[in-house]
Order: structure tokens, then sequence, then C-alpha cells
């Protein structure tokens, strides 16, 4: 067996070094092979086959962005309950201390989904949850099918 002067550190030295170095040549080579001929059409800004049309500073409803905050937060949250059920499961810990550290794993969680459910009324009575909602068109179609004849999928 061959023995090795470099450390741990060294080998993954080697690696890191080993990673740039690839990325980088990759990166020159496709410099130099790739044709550039730039034009007008290859310079316009792509945006889904259709011409842009304005400002990509235009406005968006605000509630988008607070629904998604509020769900990344409790998305958030909630992973912390996997962690939570493997270690304060432990049987060992639990029969050892005769029920006392399921007491207060219990005790813990009830008030970490507490501060949740807070956050979550919070944000309900805040008016953030709600959303207009647009008003139902009555359809002017009509079918040669009789209704009776949908009666029977319902």
């Amino acid at each position: 067996m061959i023995e090795s002067n470099l450390s741990e550190f060294g080998v993954l030295l080697i690696f890191i070094l080993g990673a740039l170095l690839f990325a980088v040549v990759g990166l020159l080579a496709s410099r130099f092979i790739r044709p550039n001929r730039p034009n007008f059409e290859k310079l316009t800004t792509y945006e889904s086959g259709e011409d842009t049309v304005g400002s990509a500073w235009g406005q968006f409803n605000l509630r988008f962005y607070i629904v998604a905050l509020i769900f990344i937060l409790f998305e958030v949250e909630i992973i912390y309950l996997f962690p939570w059920a493997l270690v304060f499961g432990d049987e060992a810990l639990v029969r050892g201390t005769d029920w006392q550290w399921a007491w207060f794993a219990m005790t813990e969680m009830f008030i970490f989904i507490g501060v949740l459910a807070l956050g979550l009324a919070y944000a309900w009575r805040k008016g953030y949850l709600d959303w207009v909602r647009p008003p139902q068109k009555v359809a002017s179609f009509k079918s040669k099918i009789p209704a009776e004849a949908y009666k029977k999928y319902l």
C-alpha cells in the first residue's frame, strides 16, 4: 500500500482545486469554441417568445408577497417538528426519567404550536389571508343536452 504524505485537509484541498480547474477549463473552452455573432434579435430580451411591453418594474398585488412570506414562515417552523419527534421520543429517556421527559417534551411542543397558532390568528385577524373574490359570471350558453342528463353524474 502506498503511504501518502498529505493530511486529510490536503486531499480536500486537491479536490477543491480540481473542481475549480475543471470549471474554469470548461468555461474557457466553451468561450473559445462557440460562435460569436451577436445581432439585434439575439440581444433583445426574451420573454416567453413575446415582445416585451413596458418596463419590468410593473405593479403586482402585494398580497401574493405576504401570503408567500406567511407560507415560508409556517413551512420552516413545521420542519422543526420532525427533529423534535426524534429527540423527544427517545424511549430510554422517557422511561429513565419516569415520564418527566415526555411531559416536558409535550409541554414544549404545545407552546411551540401555540406560538404558531397565535401567528396564524394574527395574520387572519389583519386580513392577510382574505382574498377578494371576483364576481360570478352566469354563462349564457344554452346546451342542446337537457339538464336532467347531468344529474346522474353529480
